[in-house]
């Protein structure tokens, strides 16, 4: 007869509820097991009841019976019980995920209602000059019919001078009122003066902060795919922005940028591309030609253009960004490493190795200065370098830089490297000679020194890396090793939730199976980087 184990009474309060469920069905399976024990003891019990002729023994046999009826009906009472505990907890994860879908909507209105109310008071605002200007109209109205009255009783005065006097209302009136093309034009050089002004004093463009919120917005709803909201409503706000400051304004410019960034997410170019270069229009008038912000539009319009494969076209205006925020930001800035990452992948795309390393090259010596040998940026950067050694067949330095990123992750995660502290590349190297014989060692695979440790390092770059390494190794015969580094990426934590691009990693696989004579023919189809962004509110992002 099987026995149940409980565990202790101190120990429940300090179990989870993962551990709780999990304990739940276990006593549940012993209770089913020990059911049809009883049960069959019982069945057994009642067939030795018929067999009995004697009165005392067949008493025993009763009371044995009766005993095991009870046992088994408080073994249902137990499962029940467990039953409703097991439903108890789903309902319990359900009202969870629910409860969480309401926080997220609550921070949608949240965002939702703080825009409304910037709209609204914008609009109380405008509606209190309106009534100014209203009770001025009102004033001078009063005035000039005060002034008509006075004529009429005035009889000393000349034709000649009254056809004047009636001519001074009228060009009062003119004044007050004058063409709506003349004052939309006096409108966008007040503005266009003010801005300039603005931009000297300050030495940059300030998005105001509804325009951010609003960007925000847009970025959720996109990110939903809910663009039948976030295209109307970016086109209500560009409009109510070219109605109170005019066409030619940094803040349309701005909308312009984020209603473009929504066309491009659904793949209308040509709509995109309009828009941009509408905002870089404006931007350079009312801004300056030597603007970060203009800078942040033509790296936007230099990434679309490099979307739809127009490289050439995307060149000069990825160049003229880097210029600009070089002379601004100065050549040191990360953001100008970002625009040299950017040049570098259009470059590749076109064949110009050279061009391509010496971007990629002062790109991570930038980095590396200004943003430490630890910073997420260098491990792209050189990973971006050894794609672009690959397709030149430069695999022998390919794989050091490969080696470099695991090195310096290893090293980050676990202190220096010693004879104890390997990182994983030195493992899956020892692994492929212990395969091929050059070291005899009986330790298991599972337990051989501690490779499985690099596991733990959770990144994205260096999960790509992992795989490329391997890829590579694979090229070179070298499979033991190939299968330890692919394994380890497997092996991640959260696999599920790096972002690893499965692009990235099929291209550069391509890569090292290409022929010399294949590369030339692949060149310009295999991309194994993806552009990098400005950081500008209602940028790239």
């Amino acid at each position: 007869m099987s026995t149940m184990v409980y565990p202790r009474e101190e120990k429940l309060e300090k179990l989870s509820q993962e551990e709780i469920i999990s304990n739940t069905k276990l006593v549940i399976q012993g209770l089913e097991a020990l059911k049809n024990e009883h049960n069959s003891i019982l069945h057994s019990l009642l067939e030795t009841i018929k067999c009995l002729k004697k009165d005392e023994e067949a008493n025993l046999v009763h009371e044995k019976s009766n005993l095991l009826r009870k046992s088994v009906e408080m073994i249902e009472l137990g499962l029940g019980e467990a039953q409703v505990m097991m439903a108890l907890s789903n309902h319990l994860n359900a009202v969870e995920s629910e409860k969480q879908k309401l926080r997220a909507q609550v921070r949608r209105l949240c965002q939702e209602n703080q825009w409304l109310r910037d709209e609204l008071a914008n609009t109380q605002q405008k509606l209190q000059k309106s009534e100014q200007s209203v009770a001025q109209l009102e004033e001078e109205k009063k005035h000039l019919e005060f002034m008509n009255q006075l004529k009429k009783y005035d009889e000393d005065v000349s034709p000649t001078q009254e056809e004047k006097d009636r001519e001074t209302p009228k060009d009062s009136l003119d004044d007050l009122f004058p063409n709506d093309e003349e004052e939309h034009g006096q409108g966008m050089q007040h503005q266009h003066n003010s801005a300039a002004v603005a931009a000297a004093q300050q030495g940059g463009y300030e998005i105001p902060a509804r325009l951010r919120t609003l960007h925000n917005l847009v970025i959720q709803y996109a990110s939903q795919g809910r663009y039948e909201v976030a295209v109307p409503l970016c086109k209500q706000a560009l409009e109510d922005l070219e109605k109170t400051s005019g066409h030619d304004h940094p803040d349309v410019a701005t909308m312009l940028n984020i209603l473009a960034l929504v066309y491009r997410d659904q793949n209308k170019y040509k709509e995109a591309a309009h828009l941009l270069n509408d905002a870089l229009s404006i931007r350079e008038k009312t801004l300056g030609r030597d603007h970060p912000a203009v800078a942040a539009t033509l790296n936007n319009l230099a990434v679309l253009y490099g979307k739809r494969g127009k490289y050439k076209e995307a060149e000069p205006l990825c160049k003229r960004a880097l210029e600009i925020r070089e002379k601004v930001l100065g050549k040191d800035h990360p953001d100008v490493a970002k625009q040299l990452n950017n040049l570098a992948l259009l470059c590749q795309n076109q064949g110009k190795y050279e061009e391509v390393e010496y971007y990629y090259c002062r790109a991570l010596e930038i980095y590396e200065c200004r943003l430490g040998p630890d910073d997420a940026n260098v491990a792209k950067t050189k990973n971006n370098l050894a794609s672009c050694f690959l397709k030149q067949g430069k695999y022998k330095e390919a794989e050091i830089l490969y080696k470099e990123i695991l090195t310096r992750a290893h090293e980050k995660e676990f202190g220096s490297v010693d004879a104890e502290n390997k990182p994983i590349w030195m493992h899956a190297e020892e692994r492929e000679e212990m395969s091929k014989g050059k070291h005899r060692d009986n330790t298991p695979y599972g337990e051989y020194g501690g490779w499985y440790k690099a596991c733990k390092v959770n990144s994205p770059t260096v999960n790509t890396t992992l795989r490329n390494l391997g890829a590579l190794y694979r090229r070179q015969g070298k499979l033991e090793a190939a299968d330890t580094l692919e394994e380890c990426a497997v092996r991640s934590r959260k696999q599920s939730n790096t972002g690893i691009d499965p692009i990235h990693q099929t291209r550069v696989v391509e890569i090292l199976k290409d022929t010399e004579g294949d590369r030339r023919r692949s060149r310009d189809s295999l991309t194994s980087v993806k552009y990098e962004s400005g950081s500008e509110t209602g940028e790239e992002a």
